[in-house]
């Protein structure tokens, strides 16, 4: 059955203004629920094994990574690891089921991310000052614990060794080789043929997560006016519009159109438009297992 498509002439108007795309990279150009999702729930057993010698297999089902990223203030990753590993241990310290406590933590949490879960936990009078000092989330990727078990995890031994300069504890294959990428050279052509030179990337990977995956289009994106927040410091994470207004001044664009796939991507946009930006946002969705 065929389906017809309207579509209004501001609009058509509107994509017409067009002189720059940029884009998100994981759930747009890369799908990436069998490489960074699976790094999750990967870390999050790590850290319980080793901390609490807890075997915890598959606690983040697609239904709570999702309802974390739509309030907005998880689109890092690492985030959800936190989350996660904080409610295990209120579980534990509270005598509350996990599922029952994960939705109460998931209503409570909103764009401010894991401000959002501390607060929470405090608000209970649940003591979690012990773990948070451990998780170190806030310290630098190089320092933190949470992170560096993740990235030696979603890395693997080689790459990691050679992006941070010390060996992993971890002997399993790069969870990163497990990305699955959606651009094809089609698409490519296309949108050089449209948009030229201006055609960059702001995202929450850092630009060597980004090369390694997408080194097969690399000479396609303006690197130097892309944005690569792993590699900056924390408070510069989406919904923090200053990445998207630093790419789109840098290509020099007057109307944008930003794809994302997540609400700290259209929150991004939002605030962008708030600051006199014309920018436009383009949701993706295919690559997600909660589509709706």
């Amino acid at each position: 059955m065929n389906k017809e498509l309207y579509i209004s002439d501001d609009i058509i108007q509107k994509i017409q203004k067009f002189d720059s795309i940029i884009f998100d990279c994981d759930g747009v150009l890369v799908d990436i629920r069998q490489s960074y999702d699976h790094a999750i729930n990967k870390t999050i057993s790590a850290i319980m094994n080793e901390l609490f010698n807890d075997e915890v297999q598959d606690i983040v089902t697609s239904k709570i990574h999702f309802s974390l990223k739509a309030t907005g203030g998880f689109n890092d990753e690492v985030a959800v690891v936190y989350a996660i590993v904080m409610t295990l241990v209120a579980s534990k310290k509270s005598n509350t089921e996990f599922k029952k406590l994960i939705i109460d933590v998931i209503d409570n949490a909103n764009e401010s991310g894991i401000n959002s879960i501390d607060n929470y936990f405090t608000n209970q009078n649940i003591d979690l000052t012990e773990i948070k000092l451990k998780l170190d989330y806030e310290n630098s990727r190089n320092v933190s614990y949470v992170h560096r078990i993740f990235n030696q995890l979603f890395y693997g031994q080689v790459l990691y060794e050679e992006i941070f300069n010390e060996k992993s504890q971890f002997t399993e294959k790069p969870l990163i080789d497990l990305d699955n990428i959606v651009l094809d050279e089609n698409l490519m052509s296309k949108l050089n043929d449209r948009f030229g030179t201006k055609i960059s990337t702001v995202t929450g990977r850092g630009k060597f997560a980004f090369s390694y995956s997408m080194k097969n289009f690399l000479d396609n994106f303006d690197m130097k006016n892309s944005v690569f927040l792993e590699d900056r410091p924390l408070d510069m994470a989406k919904p923090n519009p200053e990445s998207l207004i630093e790419s789109i001044s840098g290509i020099n664009s007057k109307c944008s159109l930003y794809i994302g796939d997540s609400m700290e991507d259209l929150l991004m946009v939002e605030k962008c438009k708030e600051r006199g930006f014309d920018v436009s946002f383009c949701a993706i969705y295919g690559s997600s297992d909660e589509p709706e």
